[in-house]
C-alpha cells in the first residue's frame, strides 16, 4: 500500500516579488482546493500519528498523511478551519525555541519574516486532535552541526514541546530533509516512533520509519500537479 504523505510549509498569499522560499508559500484558496480535492477522490487526511498503521500495512484504507513544517501562525488562521471543515487531522512540526517567535533560519537568507504559533495556539491545534511533532530547537542542518549539539537539538526538543503541550510528541522532522543514519538513530534514542524525511514519493510498509518521504506542495502547484503528486507512484 502506498500512502501520500504531503508536506505544506505556509499557507498565506504568496508575495508578488520573486523572494527566497516564495514556493513554499500555498495560497490559502489553493489548499482550500487541494482538500476538497483528497475528499473528493475519497481520501481520509490524517495526522502522521493516525496515518502510520496505513503505512505500516496494519490498516487498509484511503488515506493521506498532511502535514507542515514550522509551526507557522499563517497555518493555524488559514489551515485550520479547512482541515476542521474536512474532517482531516494534520502534524505540524514545530521549531521548539521559536514557539512564539519567527522564522529566525530563513530571515538571513531574505526570506519574509512570518510568525510562528504561540504555545497556547500550539495547544489549541493538539486539542482538537491535530500533532504536535519536533523540527528541532533551532532548525539546523543536522549533520553539519557537532555530534552533541545533533543529539540536543533532537533530543532536547522533544522534551520542551512535551512540557508545552502536556502530551507525548512522537514524531520528528529532519530540518531541510538533511539526514543520515547517525541522525536517524538519534532520532531513535531520542524515542521517538517515527521520522520524516523530503525524498520524494509516497510511503509504504517496507520504508524505514525514520526515514519517511513526503511529497512537497508549491506554490505553483496546479491541480493537475497535486493529484499526479496524491496518485502516483
Amino acid at each position: 500500500m502506498f500512502v501520500p504523505i504531503l508536506l505544506y510549509h505556509q499557507i498565506d498569499i504568496p508575495p508578488v516579488r520573486r523572494v527566497p522560499f516564495r514556493s513554499m508559500i500555498v495560497h490559502p484558496d489553493a489548499f482550500r482546493r487541494q482538500m476538497n480535492w483528497l475528499k473528493r477522490l475519497g481520501y481520509q487526511g490524517l495526522s502522521l500519528r493516525e496515518a502510520m498503521p496505513y503505512i505500516r500495512g496494519e490498516k487498509t484504507g484511503k488515506v493521506a498523511a498532511i502535514t507542515f513544517d514550522d509551526g507557522f501562525l499563517n497555518v493555524y488562521e488559514k489551515a485550520l478551519l479547512v482541515l476542521q471543515a474536512h474532517g482531516f487531522t494534520a502534524t505540524n512540526f514545530f521549531v521548539a525555541n521559536q514557539v512564539g517567535g519567527q522564522n529566525a533560519w530563513d530571515i538571513p537568507f531574505g526570506g519574509v519574516q512570518a510568525p510562528c504559533m504561540s504555545v497556547a495556539q500550539m495547544r489549541e491545534w493538539a486539542a482538537l486532535g491535530h500533532e504536535v511533532g519536533s523540527h528541532t530547537l533551532d532548525h539546523v542542518h543536522l549533520p553539519q552541526v557537532p555530534w552533541e549539539e545533533a543529539r540536543k537539538q533532537i533530543a532536547l526538543s522533544r522534551e520542551i514541546l512535551q512540557d508545552m503541550i502536556g502530551e507525548a510528541v512522537t514524531s520528528f522532522c529532519y530540518p531541510y530533509g538533511d539526514e543520515n543514519g547517525d541522525m536517524r538513530k538519534l532520532a531513535r534514542d531520542a524515542a521517538y516512533d517515527y521520522a520524516t524525511t523530503t525524498a520524494r514519493r509516497r510511503a509504504r510498509k517496507e520504508d524505514d520509519s525514520f526515514g519517511l518521504p513526503r511529497l512537497t506542495i508549491r506554490r505553483n502547484d496546479t491541480w493537475l500537479h497535486f493529484l499526479r503528486k496524491c496518485l502516483t507512484r
